[in-house]
């Protein structure tokens, strides 16, 4: 009974998925140049911490190798985060000034699925791919044994990343029904992201800590990259895992409350 429904939406992401690749390649030039950018980017990332970590040996207790795998988790995430929800956010505003989200609203499928997930970026895919080499690669420069239960941990806090990012999107993009433009709004994800770019012990003794403790268990944004990277790399104790369960699942369900109740405050071009 809960399978059948589970393929039917598997089938349409699949479908989805195709459909964008095939636009997507009808322009390769856009779709290189796009690509070419986010190779630069992480290149300027990597020369920064090198010139960083040749002045010092550790940030915040993180050692060069240590600290590239948590940048390659971020990639990875942040990669996954743009190629399968953020261009479908930044265009909600959009459907919901011009009534384009009447068409959306209509069709036999849920509602937050279709919104959120009608579109593939697949020029930012290369992203994931780099933050895996980027993970691989410093995890044979710290000499990491391999541990399933480690491996299958970080598999399992990665995804709850991916949830807890999504659901502060779904959340921003929501407020598109009563601002209708969300241009400010979207900022802000970018100013959350890039708090997940860094461990939370950066923020610890010094006048930023209120800050830090405000991220991390009031709006959870430091949780996204910091406990996959840490239960991969370094010890975590069961409270932060805990936590991370709680907060993964509190913020996906009121996400999900406030997108539908968004929804039925939204007013069709029609009325």
């Amino acid at each position: 009974m809960i399978l059948a429904p589970l393929k039917r939406y598997a089938r349409l992401l699949g479908s989805l998925a195709r459909y964008t690749l095939a636009r997507e390649m009808s322009f390769r030039g856009n779709f290189l140049v796009k690509v070419s950018v986010e190779v630069i980017w992480l290149g300027i990332m990597l020369a920064f911490y090198r010139t960083v970590f040749a002045k010092t040996n550790a940030i915040a207790g993180w050692n060069e190798p240590e600290y590239l795998f948590f940048v390659g988790c971020y990639f990875a995430l942040n990669g996954l985060i743009e190629t399968l929800f953020l261009e479908n956010c930044n265009d909600f505003a959009e459907m919901v000034r011009s009534g384009d989200l009447d068409f959306l609203l209509l069709k036999p499928i849920d509602e937050q699925f279709l919104i959120t997930c009608r579109k593939f970026d697949w020029a930012t895919v290369p992203n994931v791919l780099m933050g895996v080499g980027l993970m691989i690669i410093s995890l044979i420069q710290m000499h990491w044994q391999f541990d399933l239960m480690r491996l299958l941990a970080f598999c399992v806090f990665f995804v709850c990343g991916l949830i807890l990012a999504y659901s502060f999107m779904l959340v921003l993009t929501s407020l598109s029904v009563w601002l209708v433009r969300n241009q400010n709004l979207m900022e802000m994800w970018w100013l959350f992201s890039s708090l997940a770019r860094y461990p939370k012990e950066i923020f610890n003794q010094s006048w930023a800590e209120p800050l830090g403790r405000l991220f991390t268990y009031v709006i959870p944004i430091l949780l996204v990259v910091n406990v996959p990277a840490r239960v991969m790399v370094k010890s975590l104790d069961p409270w932060m895992i805990g936590f991370m369960f709680l907060a993964t699942a509190v913020a996906f369900i009121l996400s999900r409350m406030f997108f539908m109740r968004a929804l039925r405050s939204y007013r069709s071009a029609s009325s």
